[in-house]
């Protein structure tokens, strides 16, 4: 027998929703939420599909947030089974998108229905924020909602968002924040020439070399009792003509720092250019900030999290700060108390995505019994 939290995370998975592309998701969820009251608006940013969703009139907004989105497949050839095609083996369910985050909104939508079952009257509002817009730019998605939100003077007191953020079992780790992420393209700028006459040239590569070592040993900060430290990467070099015997003109690199609150972007644009002038490179860097970084200090929705995963899984769930960066980025600084509480993250981006066939609907009861505590129990 498949529960019905498993089915419609199936259901979810057969619709190919590759960034931009909701691919139907909205339509298959909508229905069922205006079922239980919520008025719905679909919200179109350009290409990206966004749907806000509400119940109720007065007291604190409990939203869930999360995306249709998913990363592409890869090379389909290389699954076990088609990416898209739903398929439960082995105790496990297959399919882009199971962990990161269908089995999430799935759990939304009957966690909600449960709940209202159990509590047809009850304080507070419930809403549902979904983008297809969480795995690309980010740019005409949750953003855009906000602001649409803010416009209409609605406000969120707290937020569930449905990454899959488990280690080892289902509910054992719940994210209260995430470190921000900040992006540079670095340019070092040199001389081409023929390699037997170096003199004539000037290598980039080599020029640049003194300045990498630095910047990879660099400690930025300590960290604190919330954040690890602040860490750097380089992600991508592109140099040369492809010809063994040019010195290049120039080198390109992607450098990326994931960063706490120990330090702000600022600090780290102005370090990372004293060290490339301090060694004499002549260098061009275009700076992107992709979030800053977020944390919701324990109170009433931690709290609630952990007793909602204790309820439900009699598991101790740790508050943690690691990981990439979600939309927690942009939903924290409205005011937001904000957590991200989903599946087992093993799987996510990599073929043959999975979780357990048991876990969506187990997810659904912490969600049910979050709301619960949220909201008054006795209504």
């Amino acid at each position: 027998m498949v529960d019905r939290t498993l089915a419609l995370a199936m259901e979810l998975i057969a619709r190919p929703s590759v960034t931009p592309d909701d691919a139907g998701c909205l339509d298959l969820l909508i229905p069922r939420l205006q079922a239980l009251g919520f008025k719905t608006e679909r919200l179109r940013f350009s290409e990206v599909d966004n749907l806000w969703a509400e119940r109720g009139t007065d007291g604190p907004l409990v939203v869930f947030a999360g995306h249709t989105d998913v990363v592409p497949s890869g090379p389909r050839e290389s699954w076990n089974s088609d990416p898209f095609v739903p398929v439960i083996r082995d105790g496990l369910l297959y399919g882009r998108g199971a962990a990161d985050m269908k089995s999430s909104i799935a759990a939304f939508i009957t966690a909600i229905e449960d709940f209202s079952s159990r509590h047809p009257v009850h304080s507070g509002r419930i809403g549902l924020l979904l983008t297809s817009d969480e795995e690309g730019p980010a740019v005409n998605g949750t953003v855009k909602v906000l602001d649409w939100l803010k416009v209409r003077g609605i406000g969120i007191q707290y937020c569930i968002i449905g990454e899959p953020t488990s280690a080892d079992v289902l509910g054992d780790v719940i994210k209260n924040g995430r470190r921000g992420s900040l992006n540079a393209r670095l340019t070092i700028h040199g001389i081409q020439g023929h390699v037997a006459y170096p003199h004539l040239a000037c290598n980039p590569i080599h020029a640049f070399a003194p300045a990498l070592a630095e910047l990879t040993t660099t400690v930025w900060d300590h960290g604190n009792a919330d954040f690890m430290p602040t860490g750097f990467q380089v992600s991508n070099i592109h140099s040369g003509t492809g010809a063994v015997n040019v010195i290049p003109g120039q080198i390109e690199l992607d450098l990326n720092f994931r960063f706490a609150t120990a330090i702000t972007d600022t600090a780290l644009r102005e370090r990372v250019e004293a060290i490339l002038q301090r060694h004499g490179v002549k260098y061009s860097i275009q700076w992107k900030l992709s979030g800053p970084p977020y944390l919701t200090a324990r109170g009433k929705l931690t709290g609630a999290a952990q007793a909602a995963v204790k309820r439900a899984l009699d598991i101790d769930a740790k508050l943690s700060t690691d990981g990439g960066t979600s939309d927690g980025r942009f939903i924290s600084p409205t005011g937001a108390e904000v957590i991200e509480l989903g599946p087992l993250n093993a799987s996510i981006h990599k073929l043959n995505e999975h979780v357990r066939v048991e876990d969506p609907a187990r997810l659904a009861s912490v969600y049910v019994h979050l709301l619960e505590l949220l909201f008054s129990e006795d209504s």
